[in-house]
This record gives C-alpha cells, sequence and structure tokens, in this order.
C-alpha cells in the first residue's frame, strides 16, 4: 500500500481511536519482554510527526493505547496526552493493585480504559489462554465498573468465541481491536462470524468492534476480502464500531501508512451518515469527549 493522496477528510470530531505512541527510549524503557523496536525519536518528534498526518485526515480527537513495548509502565502515553490535552483519551495497562490516587491521576489526564493484552491476536489455539485471561479480565471488569472505565481485548478470534458466555457477564462496556481478528479468507458467512454477529446483539450488548488493521485479516494490497467483514460488522452494530489507524504501524510499516489506510473506510461505509457515526458520534460516546 504506497503512499497515497486522502480520498476523503473526516468530518468535524473525527476520532482515531486506537494508535500507540513511542518516545526516546532513554527517557522511556522498553519492557524486557517487548516483541517490536518502535520509532527511537523523542516524544514530540514522534507526536509532530502524527499529527501532520492527522490533520490531513480531519483527525481532531484520538485515543491512545498502550503498546506492551512498554509493559506496565504508561508514562508516555500519559506525558503524550498531557501534552495534547482535551481532545486525547487514554487505555492503559495496569493491575489490580493499583491505588486509588494512581486511578485518579490517569482519569484526570484522560485515561478511560484498561488494556487487557491476551498476546498475538494471530497466535494458534491454545487451550490454556482462557484459564489465563479470564481472572484478570474479571478483576479489572470490576474496577473499570467502579469507576465508569472500559475494557480494551487484544487477542485471536478463537478466544472470544471461547470467553462468551464470560463476556456477557461483563459490567463494563469492552473493545475488541482489530475486526475480533476473524479472517476475510474465512469470509463473511462463516459460522464463527455469524455467531460473533448475534454476540454483538445479544443481552446487554456491551461489545464495541474496532475497525483497525485491516492488513492483520485481509489480503493485501487493499484488503478487498476484508470488506464483507467490515460491512458486516457495520451493519450488524453500526452504534458500536468504531475506526482507527494503528500507528505507527511497526512491523508492517513497510507495507501500510494511514493515508492508504483511512481511504479504505468510505468501501467498508458508502453512506456519508454512517461514516460520521462510526469516526464522530461512536468515539464521542464510548470516550466521553
Amino acid at each position: 500500500m504506497a503512499a497515497q493522496k486522502t480520498s476523503f477528510k473526516g468530518p468535524p470530531g473525527s476520532c482515531d481511536c486506537h494508535m500507540h505512541v513511542f518516545g526516546d527510549p532513554v527517557r522511556y524503557p522498553y519492557s524486557a519482554a517487548r516483541r517490536n523496536s518502535p520509532p527511537a525519536d523523542p516524544l514530540e518528534t514522534f507526536l509532530n510527526a502524527y499529527l501532520s498526518i492527522a490533520h490531513s485526515l480531519g483527525i481532531e480527537r484520538m485515543v491512545f493505547v498502550q503498546p506492551s513495548t512498554y509493559g506496565r509502565d504508561n508514562s508516555c502515553m500519559v506525558d503524550a496526552m498531557k501534552a495534547l490535552g482535551s481532545n486525547v483519551r487514554g487505555i492503559v495497562d495496569i493491575d489490580e493493585n493499583t491505588s486509588e490516587s494512581e486511578l485518579d491521576r490517569l482519569h484526570r489526564a484522560g485515561v478511560r480504559g484498561v488494556r487487557i493484552n491476551a498476546g498475538p491476536p494471530n497466535r494458534p489455539v491454545d487451550a490454556t489462554l482462557m484459564s489465563k485471561v479470564v481472572p484478570q479480565m474479571t478483576r479489572m471488569d470490576a474496577m473499570c465498573a467502579e469507576i465508569g472505565w472500559q475494557l480494551d481485548l487484544l487477542g485471536p478470534y478463537w478466544l472470544y468465541e471461547e470467553m462468551h458466555d464470560t463476556l456477557k457477564k461483563l459490567r463494563s462496556n469492552f473493545t475488541v481491536a482489530h475486526f475480533g481478528m476473524w479472517r476475510g479468507q474465512s469470509g463473511a458467512d462463516s459460522p464463527g462470524f455469524k455467531r460473533f454477529l448475534d454476540f454483538l446483539n445479544d443481552g446487554e450488548r456491551k461489545c464495541w468492534v474496532k475497525l483497525t488493521a485491516p492488513y492483520r485479516i485481509g489480503s493485501p494490497p487493499l484488503y478487498e476480502d476484508a470488506v464483507p467483514i467490515a460491512r458486516a460488522l457495520i451493519k450488524s452494530a453500526p452504534d458500536r464500531v468504531i475506526w482507527g489507524s494503528d500507528y505507527p504501524f511497526l512491523s508492517h510499516a513497510d507495507r501500510v501508512n494511514a493515508v492508504g489506510l483511512f481511504n479504505l473506510i468510505p468501501t467498508w461505509a458508502p453512506d456519508a451518515a454512517i461514516r460520521k457515526q462510526l469516526l464522530v458520534d461512536n468515539p464521542q460516546k464510548l470516550f466521553g469527549f
């Protein structure tokens, strides 16, 4: 996906609901367990580069998601949020021992959720993963429900299927990243994906889906096989789909860019009113802009 000109501009209030922030590793040390090599520029340089792209797309609001690169040290992201002000929200990685004073500090900075990272979303089926994820998710759900935050889930599609009954019992709103990781090659008519669509509208409808990283579920260069997945999700839950760039793409940066990904949105949502829901109304409701 080569660099392109923007094919349309987001309406006022458009939000990038999923991107990551990085800074100089001397100031913000990496976790020993990191799986990638992010940009090593100063935080200000990184933010200026992103904001230039965001302006060209019409993006006025953004949600920073804590990358695994920093583990549970959220300082880089919180510093970035302080630098940019009220049009930014954050999703942190914390545990149940986080103090009330720290939660209050994070909330005042703009944090509105906790990330539950179940590892690489393309990981093969692992019968033990659910037993590892559910206890953490349950503990953090109790905390989030008390303070009005959400859960941000990253994991493989098969894990969401295994956890349907558990997810229905969550008290908090929760998002699933990257189209729920349903593969475009499997098609929108696959039994598992149809069960996921039913799940979206079952019970209290607390599940939101991020239309992010189509390069993780579709075939390059334009990910046409992801289009039926995107359209089915939008049709099933138009009030609970949001878009994010996944900037700066890290190991995928050699083949994707923010402009090219943004230009895919009209293919998924040809109607301008639906695009406004996706880019403005839904993020505003979920993140409290």
